[in-house]
C-alpha cells in the first residue's frame, strides 16, 4: 500500500512538472511562430488517434511514415529555441559570472545624455548593453572599437550618413565594444507593423539573450527598450533611467546596501520608480 502511495505521489510530481514545462514555453512563445508549429505537430497527433480509432488504415499508414522519425524533425525544426531554451539554463545564478566595473552609475548617465540628445533630434539609434550572456557571435558582426563609453562617442555614432552608424552598437563592460553589429530579428507576430527593423532587432537580442537594448526611433524620436524578450515603447526618462538602475547598478549590491543604493541614486538624479 505505501508503494503504492509513493508511486501515486511520483506520478503526481511527475505530471506536474511536465505540465509546468509546458506551460512555461507556451508562455515564452506566446505570438511567435513557434507556437504555430507546435499546433501543426498537435493536429497531426490528433488526427493520428482518431484514424487509429476510426479503423482509417491508409491515413493511419501514411502518418505513421511521416511521424517515423519525429524525434529527429522536431529536433531540426526547434534547434533555434532548444538553443535559447539552454542559453536560459545556463544563465542562472548557479553558473553565472557578475561584471564588476564600479562605474554603472557613471555609464547610466552616459545613456541618458546621449538618449536626450538623440531623441529631441528624431537620431535613430539602437544600443545594446552585455550582460550575463555572451554576444561574441554578433560581435563578431561588427567593426571593432573597443572604446571607453561616453555620451559624446555614442552620439557621434549616431549621426546619420556618417559610416558607423548603421547597425547596433554593443556595449560590453564600459566599453563601446563594437560598432555596426547585425542583430537577430525577431519573428515576434505580437510585435506592432509601426515598429522597424531597430525594434524588430532589439526584441530578437532580448529574446536570444539577457542583454537589454536601447532604441530611438527615426520617425518619432520615441526612447524604447527590449530585455527578457518584451519591449518596453514610448518611455518617460523616468522610467528608462529607473529601469536601467535596477538592471545595471541594482544587481551589483546585494540586500539593504542596494537598496540604499537604489534610492540614493534615485534621489540624486531625481529618477522615480516605475
Amino acid at each position: 500500500m505505501k508503494m503504492d502511495t509513493r508511486s501515486t505521489a511520483i506520478n503526481i510530481v511527475d505530471l506536474s512538472c511536465l505540465t509546468v514545462l509546458i506551460v512555461v514555453i507556451l508562455l515564452r512563445n506566446r505570438g511567435t511562430k513557434t507556437i504555430q508549429i507546435i499546433k501543426g505537430v498537435f493536429i497531426i497527433c490528433l488526427v493520428k488517434i482518431l484514424s487509429s480509432l476510426l479503423g482509417l488504415k491508409i491515413i493511419t499508414a501514411l502518418i505513421e511514415d511521416l511521424t517515423s522519425n519525429l524525434n529527429i524533425v522536431l529536433l531540426i525544426i526547434f534547434q533555434l529555441e532548444i538553443r535559447k531554451g539552454l542559453e536560459l539554463i545556463g544563465r542562472g545564478n548557479f553558473c553565472s559570472k557578475m561584471r564588476l566595473t564600479g562605474n554603472e552609475t557613471d555609464y547610466i548617465l552616459a545613456y541618458d545624455k546621449a538618449l536626450q540628445y538623440m531623441a529631441k533630434r528624431k537620431i535613430g539609434a539602437l544600443i545594446t548593453i552585455e550582460r550575463q550572456t555572451n554576444l561574441d557571435e554578433f560581435i563578431e558582426t561588427g567593426l571593432r572599437l573597443k572604446a571607453d563609453l561616453t555620451a559624446e562617442l555614442l552620439i557621434n555614432i549616431f549621426i546619420p550618413n556618417t559610416p558607423l552608424h548603421d547597425g547596433a552598437v554593443i556595449i560590453r563592460n564600459g566599453k563601446i565594444e563594437v560598432t555596426c553589429a547585425y542583430l537577430p530579428l525577431s519573428t515576434s507576430d505580437s510585435l506592432s507593423k509601426e515598429f522597424g527593423t531597430r525594434h524588430r532587432a532589439a526584441l530578437g537580442i532580448s529574446e536570444a539573450s539577457d542583454a537589454i537594448t536601447l532604441v530611438i526611433s527615426e520617425e518619432t524620436g520615441d526612447v524604447s527598450l527590449a530585455c527578457d524578450g518584451r519591449l518596453l515603447n514610448n518611455l518617460t526618462r523616468e522610467q528608462y533611467l529607473s529601469f536601467l538602475t535596477e538592471k545595471l547598478a541594482g544587481e551589483k549590491v546585494r540586500g539593504k546596501n542596494f537598496l540604499k543604493f537604489r534610492n540614493l541614486f534615485r534621489k540624486e538624479h531625481g529618477i522615480v520608480a516605475l
